[in-house]
């Protein structure tokens, strides 16, 4: 098959009339535009002739449904534009996560702890954008109100959650899988209304983004299972925020191993 007839091939398969296709027969490299969306993509022939010789059609099929699918994403991304401040979300990352898009743009942040930082996204259904400085204009918005929005949003987030007890120790975990499970942390009345119920200390856990541990510490054994928790998820965890727990009290958060340090000087000086 040539470049040409792959083309061609492409356009009966993805008879849309939405989109217009400019072949550059120098770099075979076929840009697709959509008029409605107002976006492209590029896709390069030769790599799917190669993949033809092998699969044949299903070849095209693959790249068919690729092309769907981020045109589907784009559709999606533009809808949650226009429905904006209900699908503002907070999330939260390492500090060590990037600043700026893979374009350049500077992310809508907000500084949490030395280990973790909060950035704000557009809930697309299935997944998620990260907003930058240069969708605020898109979201009519500033970005005191899209940090706004987001407080509100992550107060409407499910708390339902898990308890486990070890040691005499008790340990929650809000594990919803919907992107956000870390971002409860934000939730100033959730953390009230645990820290009331808490009889030891209270600490706070984000090893990835798809989990809060809550552990009500009521003895140094608990400490030992809450590092080696902390850890487990880290390590197993597709979007790793940080292995450090936090101590909870009257809504500052401070590093386990700076409290720790300070009860061996206390004890010292006792």
């Amino acid at each position: 098959m040539k470049p040409e007839q792959l083309v061609e091939r492409l356009k009966k398969e993805i008879s849309n009339p939405a989109f217009t296709w400019k072949h550059d027969q120098k770099t075979d490299r076929v840009r697709l535009h959509h008029s409605q969306l107002n976006k492209g993509m590029e896709i390069s022939l030769p790599e799917i002739l190669a993949k033809f010789e092998v699969k044949k059609d299903k070849a095209i099929h693959e790249i068919v449904y690729t092309i769907n699918q981020t045109f589907e994403a784009m559709e999606r991304e533009l809808e949650g534009l226009e429905r904006s401040t209900s699908f503002i979300y907070p999330v939260i990352r390492s500090t060590s996560f990037p600043v700026k898009s893979n374009e350049g743009h500077d992310f809508v942040v907000t500084d949490h702890t030395a280990e973790t930082r909060v950035f704000y996204a557009l809930d697309l259904g299935n997944t998620y954008r990260l907003l930058d400085v240069n969708m605020l204009e898109q979201l009519k918005m500033t970005e005191s109100e899209v940090k706004e929005a987001a407080r509100f949003q992550v107060r409407k987030l499910s708390t339902e959650m898990k308890e486990d007890h070890v040691g005499g120790n008790v340990f929650y975990f809000v594990n919803a899988n919907d992107g956000y499970d870390a971002s409860r942390i934000l939730n100033e009345q959730f953390l009230s209304e645990m820290q009331a119920k808490i009889e030891g200390d209270m600490t706070l856990s984000v090893p990835h983004q798809d989990v809060l541990i809550i552990g009500d510490i009521r003895n140094e054994t608990g400490y030992d299972v809450l590092a080696q928790l902390t850890m487990h998820f880290f390590t197993v965890g597709k979007v790793p925020i940080t292995s450090l727990s936090f101590i909870y009290e009257n809504g500052e958060l401070e590093p386990i191993f700076i409290l720790a340090k300070n009860r061996v000087q206390k004890e010292k000086k006792d």
